[in-house]
């Protein structure tokens, strides 16, 4: 079988243990997000500035270890860079964009100060990565309490070498949202710096007070879960679209990670309708209709949807990206190239290679070219 080689629009490091003991005071590290799992695996605990977030833990991947505690078994260079490396040959990964694991977790955080510094402490030891392989497209995590602690983190983040900067779907709560102009500084760093605006999906902020670990309960709930979180991203980009940030920076870039990809072409369409049909209301006006920027401005990385490489051959996005969620349980490490082939086998050379190697090397030129498919 021919082995194909693919970019990934959407990568996870996972962070050590000690990370914020090492790097923050103890005061700070203390409310910085931990995990803990019960002892028979079926459940975790987030903890998150005095909050805890309890949730059932997936059965695929659980293991015993010698002395009969549960433990989830990750690929092998989950907490390695050079080992990494080994994996993603292996799988056929070239390239990845890369987001934080437990990191997700701060936009849970309340208190600016910790959020800034619990930011900077991932970032510095983010980077490292991307330093030791130009395989490693590490986004930065960016504190978005405040529009200035999250410029001043984008443009720190920018003089380390980042190329990406993570945004949570929805700022923190009680923050204005994406379409507010509080946040036109924050686009206006993004823009002049050439970090890529990446939101992962699933990543809203939590109150503890509210959260019962999921959206839905009863019959389908997993489902009804599982596919609610792709919505945020599709939000955020309309929000973005709709009050004119792509207007004022054209040149800013934005990828929506682990969401699919059908849902551009669509969302494109109601965008252009409501500016159209409801045009008598619509403030800000835009030079262009809403779907333009969509196509140009926005990209976005599915992993194992049939439907997404259509969004791109049929319906003529061309800013799709595939991904493999490395090393997540839900990722495809152990059978990446199955899922290539299964994907693209079908699928013409040209927009084959658009999707799996061409859009990400458009976002991120300084990676190296990746290599041609394996006979």
């Amino acid at each position: 079988m021919t082995k194909l080689w693919a970019n990934s629009g959407d990568s996870h490091l996972v962070e050590p243990d000690d990370l914020f003991t090492e790097s923050l005071p103890a005061a700070l590290a203390a409310r910085m997000p931990r995990s803990e799992k019960s002892d028979d695996g079926q459940f975790e605990t987030i903890f998150v500035d005095g909050q805890e977030f309890r949730r059932r833990m997936p059965k695929a991947g659980m293991l015993t270890d010698e002395e009969g505690r549960t433990v989830f078994e990750r690929a092998p260079g989950a907490n390695d860079k050079a080992l990494r490396l080994v994996d993603l040959d292996g799988e056929g990964i070239w390239a990845e964009l890369v987001y934080p694991s437990i990191g997700i977790w701060t936009s849970s955080i309340q208190d600016p100060d910790l959020l800034a510094a619990g930011s900077a402490a991932i970032n510095d030891w983010a980077i490292e990565y991307q330093r030791f392989s130009p395989r490693y497209v590490c986004t930065a995590t960016i504190p978005l309490l405040t529009p200035e602690s999250a410029v001043a983190e984008i443009e720190r983040a920018a003089g380390l070498g980042f190329k990406a900067a993570y945004f949570s779907v929805a700022p923190p709560n009680g923050v204005d949202d994406w379409n507010s102009a509080v946040w036109e500084p924050v686009w206006s760093a993004l823009s002049e710096t050439g970090l890529v605006c990446s939101y992962h999906i699933g990543t809203e902020p939590h109150d503890a007070s509210s959260f019962n670990g999921a959206y839905f309960r009863g019959p389908g709930g997993a489902i009804l879960n599982y596919m609610e979180t792709t919505y945020g991203g599709q939000r955020a980009v309309s929000k973005m679209i709709a009050s004119g940030v792509f207007d004022r920076h054209p040149s800013l870039k934005v990828m929506v990670s682990e969401g699919g990809a059908t849902w551009g072409p669509f969302v494109a369409d109601r965008l252009d309708e409501a500016y159209r049909q409801h045009s008598s209301m619509v403030r800000p006006q835009l030079r262009r209709l809403p779907s333009e920027y969509l196509y140009e401005n926005v990209y976005a990385s599915f992993q194992h949807d049939r439907s997404a490489v259509a969004a791109m051959t049929a319906m003529g996005w061309q800013n799709v990206c595939w991904g493999s969620d490395y090393p997540h349980i839900e990722g495809t490490f152990g059978h990446t190239q199955k899922t290539l082939h299964e994907l693209f086998d079908d699928v013409a050379p040209d927009a084959r290679r658009r999707i799996m190697v061409g859009a990400f090397a458009e976002l991120f030129p300084h990676v190296p070219e990746a290599p041609a498919d394996e006979a």
